[in-house]
């Protein structure tokens, strides 16, 4: 399995950013006649935050979704980090040239190197 970061173009600055979850969602209720204190706090999905960035990258984020779609899928790290996942070594290198053929320097991915304990 292999891991890696997705870097994109802020629409604004022109910067590289990429999206992290700082928090989970919070749901709530709201009733007519009478008051719900229950919230649930949940954490989004890879998919689900990239597509809420819509607008703020200079990149199609439903595009990128599709991309990713064949050949690994997106992932919250940790409930933070969205990172895209693959099989293998030959995947990743696969989506990394389809990014850079549809996308060309607007986005990118950084590889997650492995670590051995010692």
């Amino acid at each position: 399995m292999e891991r890696a970061l997705l870097w994109f173009r802020c629409a604004a600055m022109h910067d590289p950013v990429r999206p992290v979850l700082k928090g989970p969602s919070v749901i709530g209720w709201e009733a007519k006649f009478r008051q719900i204190d229950l919230v649930i706090e949940r954490f989004m999905r890879g998919e689900e935050l990239l597509s809420r960035m819509k607008g703020w990258f200079t990149v199609d984020v439903r595009q990128v979704i599709e991309i990713v779609r064949q050949y690994g899928k997106l992932k919250l790290l940790d409930d933070t980090h969205l990172v895209v996942e693959t099989e293998g070594e030959p995947e990743m290198t696969a989506l990394a040239e389809k990014l850079a053929e549809a996308f060309g320097e607007e986005m990118g991915l950084e590889r997650i190197v492995k670590k051995k304990l010692e």
